[in-house]
C-alpha cells in the first residue's frame, strides 16, 4: 500500500504569503500615490555609478524568460525530470502572471512616474508593475530550493536580489514593482513545488544530497 505524502506546510504558507504580498503591492501600485520613500529608494539605486552597468547587465539575465528553458534544460540533462518540470512550471507561471497583473495594476515605468530617471540600455516600454525579471528569478530560486545545497540556495537568492536591484539601476522598475515581482515569483515557485513532487520523493535520499 502506497503512503500518502503529507502536504509541506511551509510551502503552503510560502505560497499563500507570496499571493498575499502580491495582492497588497498590487493594490498600492494601482493608486496614483508614489511615496517619497519609494522615490528616494529608487534614486539611491538608479543613481549608482555607471561602472556597474556591464556586470549588472550580465547578472540581470537571470530574470530573463530565457533563463526558464535554460535552467529546466540543465535539470533535465542532470536526469532530474521533476526538477525540470518544477522549474518550467514556476518560470512560465511567473512570466504569464506578471503580464496579467500588469494589466490589473496599470502602473507606468519609472520615467512615466517621476523626473530625472536614468535609463540605461534600451528604452523600457510597457507597464511597470510587477517586475517580470524579479518574478522569474524568484520563481526559479523558490522552485529549485529543496534540491540545492544550502550554499547554492543562498547564492541563488543573492542573485535574485541582484536581479531586483538591477531593474531599478537600469531604470526599468520602481521598488514596489520589484517587491511585487518577488512576491509573485515566491508564490509561483512554491506552488510548483506543491504540484510537482521532488525527484527524490520516496527514495529516502534528501533532495539536496542528490545534486552533490
Amino acid at each position: 500500500m502506497s503512503s500518502v505524502r503529507p502536504v509541506p506546510i511551509r510551502t503552503v504558507v510560502a505560497t499563500a504569503g507570496g499571493l498575499a504580498a502580491l495582492a497588497a503591492t498590487t493594490a498600492q501600485a494601482r493608486s496614483d500615490d508614489l511615496h517619497a520613500a519609494e522615490r528616494e529608494a529608487f534614486r539611491l539605486v538608479n543613481e549608482s555609478p555607471e561602472g556597474l552597468s556591464r556586470v549588472v547587465n550580465v547578472l540581470m539575465q537571470a530574470g530573463w524568460f530565457g533563463a526558464v528553458p535554460i535552467t529546466s534544460g540543465v535539470a533535465w540533462r542532470l536526469r532530474r525530470p521533476r526538477l525540470a518540470a518544477r522549474l518550467a512550471t514556476a518560470g512560465v507561471a511567473a512570466w504569464v502572471g506578471a503580464r496579467i497583473v500588469k494589466q490589473i495594476a496599470r502602473r507606468a515605468r519609472p520615467d512615466g512616474c517621476m523626473d530625472g530617471v536614468i535609463v540605461r540600455g534600451r528604452e523600457w516600454t510597457g507597464l511597470g508593475f510587477p517586475s517580470g525579471h524579479a518574478a522569474v528569478a524568484a520563481s526559479l530560486a523558490s522552485a529549485a530550493g529543496p534540491d540545492l545545497p544550502r550554499p547554492a540556495r543562498v547564492a541563488a537568492w543573492v542573485l535574485v536580489l541582484i536581479v531586483a536591484l538591477a531593474r531599478l539601476y537600469v531604470g526599468a522598475h520602481l521598488p514596489l514593482d520589484a517587491v511585487g515581482g518577488l512576491a509573485l515569483g515566491v508564490a509561483a515557485g512554491n506552488a510548483a513545488r506543491l504540484t510537482v513532487s521532488g525527484d527524490a520523493a520516496g527514495s529516502g535520499v534528501p533532495p539536496a544530497a542528490a545534486l552533490r
